[in-house]
């Protein structure tokens, strides 16, 4: 059988790639030069466009001189080696002198342990590696892999015996096992998923079809961001024109050629960046083959066949930063391995969420590999209300007794007592998977919450009791369920066709009343059999429910953005306009109105027709103020309602299925203390399906 050699290249940039060179250090240069009384003034504009073009032209020089790929390192079972961008070797490790790899936990550089002593390399994101892709080439080719807790200025670096063994306890660091079990558990699942037989294909319901997951379009979108690149450039260079034409004899006239300059400068650079830092990312997963695309790029992307993927890991990982060109650690990529354990491809996944996604690749019949869990959240049990006695009785419990709210011992002596008329309301309800109870006074406030079980009554019990002794308690999940229940019962009922009734006769004493008894009687037994109209059940869109708004703050910015937006585009038009319409001040002030009223008309037809979200016991959706319904979404096809906070881009109100696929976005952002009391009044799941969840409350607090 022929052998495959275990290579691990690192990520690296396939080749030089055009960019200015300190456009912003620059400016100040460029400045400086604008504010010099160079005559005649042909040169002194030439000399400023000079000053400004000279970041590109410099970047330009050396891209079209040479484009080869940047120096990558590679371990392989000729050792670990640099390569230079000729394709020679600069550096090298030979494989037969390497007795070990140890990589440092705090601050993740790569030690060789060779025949002479150590050799630090680098931080393994300068090396453009992983340490699962590290630990598992270097265990494939034979090479024993330490991860050491601490620094690499805490190696020593004696002279050992020629063959003296490795054992990691003499490397002057202790060993992290925790992060080397870590490692462990993901090698293992590596191995499980290339040597046991892979499943049938796909889950039936996504066997034959395609998902597709994009990163969110920036804000502003890159055609506006562009554009507003372009308009700056195209002003700098109109307004040092103008003032060129004029004259720059006067000193304000070159400071003011210098500003436009820089603001040239700027924005030109400004939106360059910003275009390259919001590169979007599209997979496209199919049960044969998956594809990912970045936008703008290549128009292929990565094609990676199914029956060539053992497994995926996601998790944090490597990417190239798209200004330098240099790895850089992100909070999201995906590695692809084969059935031989080899690095297939690296593919980019930013912006993407990682639930979502790891849901989607295994629904397709993928095997995901995820790092170890996080570490459980401390759970916070909101007792700040409980009284001090409820602490001072250890085997006290909750009663309903004498018309209202009780605290007895363990002897069943009622130590604490609250009356019926302090209690408003009495709301039952579920928090993480827990009951709960929130206790509401006669106007309406909270002044109380805690789980059931840190109370020691069930759930049943406290509403029976509280229902006979006549208190005001709600319980939505136990009522939707009673009414969920009636309906299947009746749909059920609906379904089975009665038996005919047979005709009998009918008094000829008896009045309207009997004649009406003898037509649904003939009806039922001449006109077929009887039947039971279910009723329909109500739609999200207009159940009973609680409708949540954007919040005050957010409906007042956007009326002050879109304000602004049209005063700057007032502004601009003045300054571009006002000479040919009679002076910028002339211009300007009706310019300034227009763009006032503007603003103001735009946010108010927006405004009077915006989005409210609907959360009811049938469902979620998005009803606008005129009532046009945008989505909704039944209360089975829902797994969980919550914000997804990622790093590269803004939170956003999202609602996940029970697969923890994101099955719609909600466009504005509400009152999320409301919105969660909402979804817990109404039994909706809140935050992402399968999300770690608390411990339930101790039985002692």
């Amino acid at each position: 059988m022929r052998t495959v050699e275990h290579e691990l290249v690192g990520l690296h940039a396939p080749a030089g790639r055009w960019r200015p060179v300190a456009a912003g250090r620059l400016a100040v240069p460029v400045l400086a030069l604008a504010l010099l009384p160079i005559r005649p003034v042909w040169l002194w504009a030439a000399l400023l466009a000079a000053g400004a073009a000279a970041p590109w032209i410099a970047g330009a020089v050396p891209y079209l001189r040479r484009r080869r790929p940047r120096p990558y390192w590679r371990l392989s079972a000729a050792g670990l080696e640099k390569v230079a961008p000729d394709g020679t070797v600069a550096t090298r490790y030979e494989r037969s002198r390497i007795e070990g790899l140890a990589i440092t936990v705090e601050d993740r550089v790569l030690t060789v342990l060779h025949r002479f002593g150590r050799a630090p390399v680098g931080a393994l994101d300068a090396l453009g590696l992983e340490p699962l892709t590290v630990f598992v080439t270097a265990r494939r080719l034979g090479i024993p892999v330490f991860l050491l807790d601490g620094s690499v200025s805490g190696l020593t670096n004696d002279d050992r015996g020629k063959g003296a063994p490795v054992s990691g306890d003499d490397l002057g660091l202790p060993r992290h096992h925790v992060a080397e079990q870590r490692l462990l558990d993901q090698e293992a699942a590596l191995l499980a998923a290339a040597h046991e037989p892979s499943r049938d294909g796909a889950a039936p319901s996504a066997a034959g079809e395609e998902t597709r997951l994009a990163s969110p379009a920036p804000v502003p979108g890159r055609g506006r961001t562009a554009l507003l690149g372009a308009l700056a450039g195209l002003l700098g260079v109109t307004m040092i024109a103008h003032i060129a034409v004029e004259g720059t004899a006067r000193f304000d006239q070159r400071l003011a050629a210098g500003c436009w300059a820089v603001v040239a400068l700027a924005g030109v650079a400004g939106a360059r960046r910003r275009l390259l830092r919001t590169v979007q990312v599209d997979w496209t997963i199919r049960a044969d083959r998956l594809r990912v695309r970045t936008r703008p790029g290549r128009k292929d992307g990565q094609l990676l066949a199914a029956r060539d993927v053992a497994a995926l890991v996601v998790g944090p990982g490597l990417a190239l930063d798209a200004l330098t060109d240099r790895p850089r650690r992100v909070p999201l990529t995906v590695l692809a391995f084969d059935h031989r354990l080899r690095l297939l491809a690296r593919l980019p996944a930013h912006g993407l969420d990682s639930f979502q996604l790891a849901h989607a690749l295994d629904d397709h019949g993928y095997r995901v590999v995820t790092p170890a869990p996080r570490p459980p959240r401390s759970p916070a049990y909101g007792l700040e209300g409980l009284p001090e006695v409820f602490a001072q009785v250890p085997g006290g419990r909750l009663v309903v007794a004498d018309g209202g709210l009780g605290w007895v011992d363990a002897a069943g002596d009622v130590v604490l007592r609250m009356p019926e008329d302090r209690i408003g309301g009495i709301e039952l309800l579920t928090i993480a998977g827990h009951a709960w109870v929130r206790l509401y006074d006669s106007d309406g406030d909270e002044f109380f919450a805690a789980p059931l079980s840190a109370l020691r009554i069930s759930r049943t019990d406290l509403r029976e009791s509280a229902r006979r002794a006549g208190l005001p308690v709600t319980d939505a999940e136990y009522d939707a369920y009673l009414s969920a229940a009636f309906h299947s019962a009746v749909a059920t009922l609906s379904s089975v066709p009665s038996e005919p009734v047979p005709s009998e006769p009918v008094p000829s004493h008896a009045g309207a009343s009997g004649g009406q008894a003898s037509a649904e009687t003939a009806g039922g037994a001449g006109l077929g059999p009887a039947e039971v109209e279910a009723p329909a059940p109500p739609k999200p869109s207009t159940a009973p429910g609680v409708v949540l708004d954007a919040t005050r703050r957010a409906r007042l910015g956007s009326y002050a953005m879109s304000v602004l937006l049209c005063e700057f585009v007032a502004l601009l038009g003045a300054v571009w306009l006002g000479p040919d319409l009679g002076g910028f001040s002339g211009t300007a002030g009706w310019a300034v109105l227009l763009g006032l009223l503007a603003g103001l008309v735009g946010s108010w037809l927006y405004d009077r027709n915006r989005a409210q979200l609907r959360v009811s016991a049938a469902g979620v959706a998005v009803v606008t103020l005129r009532g046009r319904v945008e989505w909704e979404l039944r209360r089975e096809l829902i797994g969980g309602v919550g914000v997804d906070e990622s790093s590269e881009r803004l939170p956003r109100l999202v609602v996940w299925g029970a697969t923890g696929r994101v099955l719609r976005q909600v466009p504005f952002l509400p009152d999320l203390a409301e919105l969660r009391r909402a979804c817990e009044r109404y039994g909706m799941p809140w935050g992402p399906p399968d999300a770690e969840r608390p411990a339930p409350p101790p039985p002692e607090l």
